[in-house]
This record gives C-alpha cells, structure tokens and sequence, in this order.
C-alpha cells in the first residue's frame, strides 16, 4: 500500500475542490493510504468529513509560510508519505518545495487560467519551483495547458491531460419542482439555470445581458444563478439586473450543497463563462439530461460537440447566448436530442472511475 499525501489551497466551494475531494475519496483504499492536509474549516473540511476523511489543518497565512512548509515536510516524513498530490498554484508551489526537501515525487495539478494570473507576483520564480520539484503536471483540459504553457516556463514534457470527472450516476435523478413551487412560476415557465460561483471568469454580466434579450422575446422565461456571491461583483450584478428591469426573471440563490438536486429542477443549463479550465458544472449539467448551452471559453470546446451534444456560442456575446436559448427552448426535439447524446457522453467520458484511473496510471509510472 502507498501513502499520498493530497493538499489543496482552498476552502471551497468550488469545483477544483470538488475534484480534490471526488478523488481522495474515490481511490482504491486497498491500494492507497490517504493523508488530507487543508488550510482551514469550511465548505472543504465539512465535505470531508461526511465522507469519513479526517483532514490535518495546517496553516499557510501570509505570501510565503516557512513554518508551513516545515510542518509539511516533518509530516511527509513522519507519515513515510511516498508521493504528494496537490492542487491549485500556491499548494503546488509548497509541494514542489516539499517535494525536493524529502526527495518525494509530487503531482500538481493546475485547475484554471485563473490560477495562474497575469498579475500573479514573481511567476517565473514559482514555475521554475514547480518544474524542478513537480514529477508531473496535471493540467484539466488541453487548452488550460496551451494556455498555461505560452504564459509561463511550464515544462511540457512533464505535462500530462486528466480530464476531471464526476459520480454521473448520482446526477441521474428525475426531474422536481420545487424551483418553480417556491417562485410561483407557471408551469409552462422555462427554467435557465447557471451554476458556478460568482466571480469575474463565470461573465454573469453576459448572461444578464442575454436574459434581457430572451425577455424581449419571451417572457416566459427564468433564470437561476446557484454559486456562492458576495462582495462588489454581486452588488453591481444586483444594480445591472435592477437596470435591466429583471428582477422577476432572475434570481441568485446563492451557495447550494447538492448540485444534482438543483439540476433536476431545471430546464436548460447555461454557462456564460469567459474562461474555464475545464467545467465541472458542464458535465454535471450533461449528466442529469438536461440540453446544454456553454461559451467556446477553454475547456467546454473538449467536452461539447456544437449541435451534436450541446450548444456552443462566442464568450462576451449576450446576444449570441440569447438567441441560443430561445432556439433551444422553442424546438423540444433538437433539445431532447442534445440532451440525450450529452448524458451518454458525459457517461462514457467524464465518470469519476476514469478520472482516479488516469491519474493512479500517472502514480504507478513514478512509483
């Protein structure tokens, strides 16, 4: 049996952590010993303890934590961890370091363009850390990696593509009203729903936009935005929805802890993102059977087909979105076919089983 230590720079929620969790839980445990190693309580802590995974807390606070990275070698030592997983640019930066302390092979993960900003501080430093401590790279998508690749001094050749992937059975549920109970909406009323955090890359501005439009066309329309929200971005998102005259269409319902319950009370996913690494929302979406309209933003190019098991428009275009929507929503064959050929792909392609193999191959190849 080998011991892995798996550590995250985040508290969630969000989807590179769902992908941490989905794989510490769902590797064979005749196979490997799991230690945890997370930097504080919330979403992460609560999510792994349901599943019976007691992580370690160790904190990380301020640009650079030496008693951190201390603290993690000791622990890799005393544990005779034999490989570190990490995921997200600061945890693989520790690791990395981590890594060359020990003399343990490291596998870091990279989630999003977003991980790696244009204005992240001392960037040519922290990848030459990551190529000289990091045994294999893990980038989500083909394009994270071009895109990371051209930005930085990543080493392709210990780059490796794990796509991520999630339980598609446990999003196989019949489809609820409880959405359209608790708003009094109509029953002929379409549902839109979006699902991802609200943040700058998720272009929620762009979907308020396109609602706008859909409402000038239709107004049996709603849309439901399901992610954590706080701070300036939401409040101004509340000021464009107010200017936009959609308060009755539109409406933000803030975190969710069941992503599949939330699906089953949609009619049609929506993700106006301007940037994905890759999309865990989408393939959930796809999963649960429902038909699927994502921006050509990185990594949904390498999970839909246009027109074969979704729909994909321009990032930035509301317009372009709108229109989708509203041929979607008016032609229930085309979306029952869509929606029928994205589950069975989401099926074959993205399942969590096929995720935790590639990245065990990875494993067995350093080992």
């Amino acid at each position: 049996m080998k011991t892995l230590l798996h550590i995250i720079d985040t508290t969630g929620p969000g989807g590179a952590e769902t992908v941490f969790i989905d794989l510490v839980s769902h590797l064979p445990e005749q196979d490997y010993r799991s230690i945890v190693v997370i930097r504080g309580k919330g979403w992460v802590y609560e999510e792994l303890n349901r599943r019976n995974i007691k992580p370690i807390i160790l904190d990380a606070k301020g640009s650079f934590n030496w008693r951190y990275l201390k603290k993690l070698v000791g622990l890799i030592r005393r544990e005779k961890v034999d490989l570190i997983q990490s995921h997200l640019l600061g945890s693989n930066i520790y690791s990395a370091l981590a890594g060359l302390l020990s003399g343990r092979p490291v596998v870091a993960t990279f989630h999003g363009a977003v991980d790696v900003s244009e204005q992240e501080r001392l960037l040519s430093l922290k990848f030459a850390v990551i190529n000289a401590g990091a045994s294999a790279i893990v980038a989500v998508s083909e394009s994270l990696r071009d895109n990371i690749v051209s930005r930085t001094t990543l080493q392709v050749k210990k780059t490796r593509v794990i796509y991520n992937g999630i339980d598609t059975a446990d999003f196989q549920r019949p489809g609820k009203n409880v959405l359209r109970e608790r708003f009094s909406w109509a029953n002929d009323a379409v549902i839109i729903g979006c699902l991802g955090n609200v943040r700058p890359a998720k272009a929620y501005d762009v979907l308020l936009r396109a609602a706008a439009f859909v409402k000038n066309a239709n107004n049996h329309f709603r849309f439901v935005i399901a992610g954590d929200y706080k701070g300036k971005l939401y409040q101004r998102l509340l000021k464009l929805r107010a200017e936009l005259e959609l308060d009755d269409e539109v409406c933000f319902l803030g975190f969710i802890d069941d992503p599949a319950d939330f699906l089953s009370n949609i009619d049609l996913f929506v993700l106006s993102s301007s940037s994905e690494g890759f999309s865990i929302a989408t393939i959930q979406a796809m999963a649960a059977g429902l038909p699927v309209i994502a921006t050509r933003s990185g990594g949904p190019q390498e999970i839909i087909t246009d027109e074969k098991n979704g729909c994909l428009v321009d990032p930035g275009n509301p317009q372009q979105l709108a229109d989708a929507i509203v041929k979607l929503a008016s032609n229930s064959t085309l979306s029952r076919q869509l929606a029928s050929a994205g589950q069975r792909h989401a099926t074959d392609t993205f399942d969590v089983k096929s995720m935790v193999r590639s990245y065990e191959k990875v494993y067995n190849d350093l080992l």
